[in-house]
């Protein structure tokens, strides 16, 4: 929460126009580099198919080999 963030650095003394800027660049900066639990899990669903299909096709090709 930006404003909770600018209010808590303007308590302890920072100008309420360098805590406002401050609080949004860093929530800028946090919603472009980090990756929120929704992220993760999208990336956990992609990886666990990608590794469904990977091993489908290596079953496949052990079962090729074994029949010649």
């Amino acid at each position: 929460d930006t404003l909770a963030y600018a209010n808590k650095l303007i308590a302890s003394g920072v100008a309420r126009q360098q805590a406002e800027v401050h609080a949004e660049t860093l929530a800028e900066i946090i919603d472009d580099k980090i990756a929120t639990k929704q992220d993760l899990k999208e990336l956990e669903l992609q990886l666990t198919i990608r590794m469904g299909i990977i091993v489908a096709a290596a079953v496949a090709v052990l079962a090729t080999i074994i029949k010649f």
